[in-house]
């Protein structure tokens, strides 16, 4: 019976950090989902496009994916530098 005590306590202790984790997470406030929308438009998403919905989003979002990982690492780097003296 104490082995199963320490179990539960041990899945418990563990379990905490997990589930405190997950809820720091903020929902999205209206502004952000205006932002994410034009974003999305700008890149050839059309909301009244009804008919091929799963797909226009699904690309809308792969090419302002592909646009962000572009962008991610900063400025070109085929400039010249110099270092020392």
């Amino acid at each position: 019976m104490k082995s199963l005590i320490k179990a539960a306590v041990v899945a418990a202790v563990f379990a905490v950090p997990a589930l405190s984790f997950a809820q720091q997470q903020q929902p999205l406030t209206r502004a952000q989902v205006r932002n994410e929308l034009a974003q999305l438009r700008a890149v050839g998403y059309d909301p009244s496009d009804w008919m091929h919905y799963p797909d226009n989003i699904q690309a809308a979002e792969a090419k302002l994916d592909a646009q962000r990982a572009a962008h991610a690492y900063g400025p070109s780097t085929n400039g010249t530098s110099q270092s020392g003296q």
